[in-house]
């Protein structure tokens, strides 16, 4: 992410309030722009094709067929992403851009072939247990497929510090939903749901298509080494479980509420329940700014520390070494306490009742918005842990958030609405607590970690080498002798 660093950088430096509100815009744009298109898409789709107006099974089946492309879509995807970006990270760095196809293939094929398996056999039931129509089961497929090949291939370009090119190529995709979906209902007459399915469907795959050649059109050589890809998979199977349990985590306590007597099922395929999960898209954006106050601080200042610590540590003094590190770290330290003085700021002044919600929304909202508050904190702690190579540490912290979140959120059902968020809370607080932990750890004995990991001889198979290292000539004759 460092590209981002320096154009704000630019913008902040000359320190007015017009530039504060566009560098802020700027980080808006480039982080989470094109979630908020694809909403700003569906809604305007509603609005404009009358979707309150047709029956409430309808509407139902389609709302719940959008949620499940969009959670399960992200969980396909997340076991692969964490590793492909480190392999591509590395390969960029050490500039054998060739290398980078054979990681696109392999990852692109993985992708699909797990997140295929997930989805045929749910679209299976829904056609024959749910009784469907076929066309409406297809258009819900291919839309998961669809978002999948988005998530996938928008790896490759946020690598690639193209941010931007990401929110306009959202831009058109929705732009394109929206204009093709009147075309459907409005000229072809076709129902409702499924023309804004399709359209959808056409949407994600024409970004995915854009994103696709943008990548190609960056990296036009195959070096074939796809077994490196294969490799690293093996040597970096933290990261692996490390994201899959991060985003589990992220709706775990949702999946143990659609357990609960309040679901509703639709089709006998789709579970849900509104209230909550109406709560929980509320509190994530109420905290989403998180994530751009974290990219935006991170790569003007913490960035910056960083590489300064790395370069005395490949040519510096003990006293630049030892100097660098302490600014690294008190840096670190302010970046966390910031994140969570501004976030606390833009959560209290949000009254989300003048927006029209209220009900048992508003009463599960409060306790989901502080559980969401304090994870992205610990988000922000485990992507410090990645920047130490400290992989073991940000496993834990994933797993300790994801089993603290499913048992407390197990434990919330039995209480009262306002008390429902205090499983993510709970899980959020865990896992905040176990990566403080770890980076307190990782500050003590940094200098194990860099300059004491590693080996003397290089690792392989076979018999193990005699641990004699020196021996005299008169020990040598007396061995022969006897």
């Amino acid at each position: 992410m460092a590209g981002i660093g320096v154009r704000l950088n630019k913008i902040y430096n000359k320190n007015t309030i017009t530039t504060n509100v566009v560098g802020f815009g700027y980080s808006t744009v480039i982080t989470i722009a094109p979630m908020f298109l694809v909403i700003g898409a569906v809604m305007l789709m509603q609005y404009l094709l009358g979707f309150s107006q047709i029956g409430y099974a309808s509407r139902e089946l389609y709302a719940s067929t959008v949620l499940y492309i969009f959670i399960f879509a992200l969980l396909s995807a997340s076991p692969f992403n964490a590793v492909l970006s480190k392999y591509m990270s590395d390969v960029i760095y050490w500039e054998t851009y060739e290398d980078i196809m054979p990681c696109f293939h392999v990852g692109l094929l993985m992708n699909t072939v797990l997140s295929s398996l997930l989805g045929i056999p749910f679209a299976i039931r829904e056609y024959f247990v749910g009784k469907v129509p076929l066309s409406f089961v297809l258009a819900g497929y291919i839309g998961y497929m669809a978002l999948v090949f988005v998530f996938y291939t928008m790896l490759y370009l946020s690598i690639c510090k193209d941010y931007k090119k990401i929110s306009f190529y959202f831009l058109w995709g929705m732009g394109f939903t929206v204009l093709l979906s009147l075309l459907l209902v409005k000229v072809f007459k076709v129902e409702c749901t499924i023309g804004m399915l399709v359209s959808l469907d056409a949407g994600f795959l024409l970004i995915a298509i854009l994103e696709f050649a943008k990548v190609r059109s960056y990296f036009r050589e195959n070096s074939g080494k796809y077994k490196e890809v294969l490799l690293y998979f093996k040597k970096y199977w933290q990261l692996v479980l490390t994201n899959f349990l991060y985003t589990l985590g992220l709706y775990i306590h949702n999946f143990v509420f659609w357990t609960t007597d309040m679901r509703i099922v639709v089709v006998k395929c789709f579970v849900n329940m509104q209230s909550y999960d109406m709560a929980t898209c509320l509190a994530m954006f109420t905290n989403i700014s998180a994530t751009v106050i974290f990219i935006s601080r991170v790569e003007m200042h913490f960035h910056e520390r960083y590489k300064r610590y790395s370069e005395a540590v490949i040519g510096g003094r003990k006293m630049d070494i030892e100097e660098s590190k302490r600014r690294m770290f008190y840096q670190l330290a302010e970046e966390l306490l910031n994140l969570v003085r501004i976030q606390f700021i833009i959560s209290v002044v949000i009254f989300l009742p003048r927006l029209g919600f209220g009900g048992m929304v508003m009463q599960i909202y409060p306790c989901l918005a502080a559980g969401y508050f304090i994870l992205f904190a610990m988000y922000a702690e485990i992507i410090f842990l990645y920047y130490f190579n400290d992989y073991d540490g940000a496993l834990l912290v994933a797993l300790c958030f994801c089993v603290s979140t499913l048992i407390g959120a197990w434990f919330s059902t039995f209480l009262t609405p306002i008390w429902y968020g205090i499983g993510l809370v709970f899980g959020a607080t865990i896992g905040f607590v176990a990566a403080y932990i770890r980076l307190r750890y990782m500050e003590k004995n940094l200098d194990v970690h860099v300059f004491c990991k590693g080996n003397l001889m290089r690792k392989g198979e076979g018999r193990k080498p005699s641990n004699l290292v020196f021996e005299s000539q008169r020990y040598s004759n007396r061995r022969r002798k006897y």
